[in-house]
């Protein structure tokens, strides 16, 4: 099947193209991902934070996507309609987000990079045989770089890693340096190119904070080849289990997990998981 915009985002898809989200989202609960692409779940969690997300996203992508963005989604940008103002006003997060996009207009280095490109170029490819899909935020494929735009609460706050036992930045947290590895794979699998990858990140901040990241470290190459390795590693079983070849795991603590499980047995005080 040919991946178009329109039906990039389908779970139709994802039944072909495994997808960086959709990988993780197979990372944290087997259970969970495999019930939510089904169709057998779906969370209940406020969709304003990835709403915000898109509403930068989408200014940057084109004044038309922005305004497209604005129209879909009136409902849950804008307040409930009340006497005194009929039509409801801009919620508070997406003034944020409106702050946040007046921040990166104003920096002439975001401007000077991320600009220039093509915006949501979709790219695909294989990794060990399996069928992968991305969607580049913007690629200058002539200068050899490709940029994706990241909206965090705080750049600096640290995330506890429980395999680790400390606490790491956002961008190994929420595992953007394997997003950035597979996209780095399929760019050059579809143009022939190798390109780097470069992060703008804004936070949701008053006033907002913002950085730009590149993985060009030492310490960054090798976390990029073990994120690679660990996607050929673990990328099998979770096709297997699309398939009903395997059975998915239950992590046992997510809203999934929490919504549908039943007493089975008791837990030694001593062994409570944390």
């Amino acid at each position: 099947m040919k991946l178009t915009a329109d039906n990039y985002y389908s779970h139709e898809t994802d039944w072909q193209y495994m997808s960086v989200s959709l990988f993780k989202d197979f990372e944290k609960c087997e259970a969970r991902a495999l019930a939510k692409l089904k169709e057998d779940w779906q969370p209940v969690s406020s969709p304003v934070p990835l709403l915000v997300g898109n509403y930068v996203h989408s200014y940057f992508e084109s004044a038309k996507s922005h305004q497209d963005f604005i129209e879909e989604n009136k409902k849950a940008l804008m307040t409930h309609p009340t006497k005194t103002n009929p039509n409801g006003h801009l919620r508070a997060e997406f003034k944020g987000a409106n702050s946040m996009i007046q921040t990166l207009q104003a920096d002439d280095m975001f401007n000077y990079f991320y600009a220039p490109g093509d915006k949501e170029v979709i790219v695909t490819g294989e990794i060990d045989g399996y069928l992968w899909k991305g969607k580049i935020d913007s690629l200058v494929l002539d200068k050899g770089y490709f940029c994706d735009l990241k909206t965090v609460d705080d750049i600096h706050k640290g995330h506890w890693n429980t395999y680790e036992h400390r606490y790491v930045p956002f961008i190994q947290d929420r595992e953007y340096d394997l997003q950035m590895a597979v996209y780095r794979e399929l760019i050059k699998q579809t143009f022939g190119k190798k390109c780097q990858p470069l992060i703008f990140a804004i936070s949701k901040q008053t006033p907002p904070d913002k950085m730009a990241i590149d993985f060009n470290g030492v310490d960054d190459d090798y976390q990029m080849q073990a994120d690679l390795d660990k996607v050929k590693e673990l990328q099998p079983h979770f096709w297997k289990v699309m398939t009903g070849e395997e059975e998915p795991v239950h992590c046992g603590k997510c809203d999934y997990c929490r919504e549908t499980k039943m007493l089975s047995g008791f837990i030694h005080a001593s062994e409570i998981e944390v």
